[in-house]
């Protein structure tokens, strides 16, 4: 008989039965240590972020002063900046009436006619009161990178306070850094609803991706000539 029988059979077949749980248990430990593996290797670019910032990501009242406020886009509705975006703009506002910045560089995303960030978000700076020779406009900021290297490259920024949202002022930071930028972020809370939460799982994998671009430093995707915007924006906020 299979297995045989009496002493001997019973023998063989928990035998047989501790080996498969030892190779179950085995099989377990090893996707256990994969995961283990994959999830450090994910989160660790999230952990460089957070560590990396150190003291420099605060709030209006707690930012230094700076030549410039780069403000990133954060999508329109019908024409206008999105919620997200309107905060954006009055921390802004704010730091420039409270004479922290003397010049606003608004960057975002001009791919298409019918989507232009920029221009949205200058008309809003400069309908509450920022003269239009101070709000500079950068239609390639096409995500963070894009926008912190342009801001170096094309329009002469090397030192600014950042403004975003507290989930992704750090990724913000670490990138302006790496792109020649010295850089104090200041954080605009929101309301941890479903937007928020979207957001803050987006900046797992946006963290991987500013890893590699604060590594490689690649062009953007639009280069180009340089822009005077902001050197000309300075001269005037000299002048008072």
């Amino acid at each position: 008989m299979r297995g045989g029988t009496g002493i001997s059979g019973l023998l063989r077949r928990r035998a047989g039965g501790v080996r498969a749980r030892l190779r179950q248990r085995r099989t377990q430990r090893r996707v256990f240590q994969t995961a283990t593996v994959l999830c450090s290797l994910a989160l660790a670019p999230s952990a460089w972020l957070w560590f990396s910032a150190d003291d420099r990501v605060g709030t209006v009242e707690s930012a230094p002063s700076a030549p410039v406020a780069v403000v990133f886009g954060a999508g329109l509705d019908q024409g206008r900046p999105s919620p997200y975006l309107e905060h954006r703009l009055v921390a802004a506002l704010d730091l420039y009436r409270e004479g922290k910045v003397r010049a606003i560089l608004v960057t975002g995303d001009n791919g298409r006619v019918e989507y232009d960030e920029p221009d949205a978000m200058y008309r809003y700076l400069t309908e509450h009161g920022v003269p239009g020779e101070r709000v500079v406009r950068d239609y390639a900021g096409f995500d963070t990178w894009n926008s912190c290297t342009r801001a170096h490259r094309i329009f002469g920024v090397d030192h600014a306070v950042l403004v975003s949202q507290d989930f992704h002022v750090r990724r913000a930071l670490a990138l302006c850094e790496a792109a020649g930028i010295r850089s104090y972020a200041v954080g605009v809370p929101e309301l941890h609803d479903s937007t928020w939460l979207y957001g803050g799982m987006r900046e797992i994998a946006g963290a991987g991706k500013a890893a590699v671009n604060a590594a490689l430093r690649p062009d953007p995707v639009f280069l180009g000539p340089r822009e005077d915007g902001i050197t000309k924006a300075l001269a005037e906020a000299a002048k008072e």
